[in-house]
């Protein structure tokens, strides 16, 4: 299996657009050892031919250019990606879909809950059917594994976690089953798995144990703290209400990820976490515990 991250950032990028916070701005005045970043988004292949892209950031235009697996190769019009597939309704997850309406049909994979989001709150679908329109593939977050017939080799199941639907959903203040999902992506031939859950509010006996049996996780990096929007003086709510498990402190992400044995990555960080800085005490102490931090462009295998 081959993994590309193609946006490693959470909403609105690294460094965002209209933001002044030390990361932020120590970026842009090169005083701070940091990588820019898209927004959140992977693309996994079992072929290296034929690609599977896990959620459609705003930044897709740009990612495709930095991704040649992904660019045209046969004829005047033509695309790497076979299939898409969103693990919730997030802005930040489900935009670029607009800019992929040149081509062909796209083949969709999310559950009802995120299909009814794009439907009516968001109805991003409902627009498409204008351009080239969405097949819709409903997924069943029951633990059981399914097939993508474009991305062949690889085989899926997904698992509904605790997290957020988004602020324009019908549905935002009562969770449903299926509002985000975690996916394992497993491939027969090198009988390994990935874990894969960039929105992770909390966990629960099945999360854990689905992590606990992967050999390469690649899981929510939000927020270093549950206030750090708060302290940082640039928003007002915690890590919690927006759906993320924050890394530091009492059952954090950090004392989640160390009793287990797959290689452990965070992925979705926002803009204002100091693990950006390379150079921070935070960032030490996710290397002293064997966790990594995503960058856009990198590739991994399994």
């Amino acid at each position: 299996m081959k993994i590309r991250v193609l946006g490693s950032g959470a909403g609105g990028g690294f460094p965002q657009w209209n933001c002044n916070c030390v990361n932020c701005a120590g970026l842009r005045a090169g005083t701070l050892r940091a990588r820019p970043r898209s927004q959140s988004s992977i693309a996994v292949s079992g072929d290296g031919q034929r690609w599977l892209l896990i959620n459609a950031s705003p930044d897709i235009r740009q990612q495709i250019a930095a991704t040649p697996e992904l660019q045209p190769r046969h004829g005047l019009r033509d695309t790497g990606i076979g299939a898409l597939l969103l693990i919730d309704s997030q802005i930040d997850h489900t935009t670029g879909l607009l800019t992929l309406r040149e081509g062909e049909r796209l083949a969709v994979h999310c559950t009802d809950m995120v299909q009814a989001d794009l439907s009516s709150g968001f109805p991003l679908f409902n627009m498409l059917d204008h351009y080239c329109g969405v097949e819709w593939r409903q997924i069943h977050p029951d633990g059981e594994d399914f097939e993508i017939p474009e991305v062949p080799g690889l085989r899926f199941a997904a698992l509904p976690i605790a997290s957020a639907a988004p602020p324009y959903s019908p549905h935002r203040q009562d969770p449903h089953p299926g509002d985000t999902i975690a996916l394992r992506i497993s491939d027969p031939a090198s009988g390994k798995n990935l874990f894969y859950a960039p929105g992770l509010g909390a966990h629960d006996a099945d999360t854990r144990a689905w992590m606990a049996a992967a050999d390469l996780l690649l899981v929510d990096g939000t927020f270093w703290t549950e206030d750090e929007m708060i302290s940082r003086g640039v928003g007002s709510k915690p890590a919690a209400s927006m759906g993320h498990l924050p890394q530091s402190g009492e059952a954090g992400m950090i004392e989640l990820l160390r009793p287990l044995a797959g290689r452990k990555v965070l992925i979705h960080i926002n803009n204002t976490n100091p693990i950006l800085d390379e150079e921070s005490a935070q960032r030490a102490q996710l290397t002293a515990e064997g966790i990594e931090v995503a960058h856009d462009g990198m590739q991994l295998a399994l």
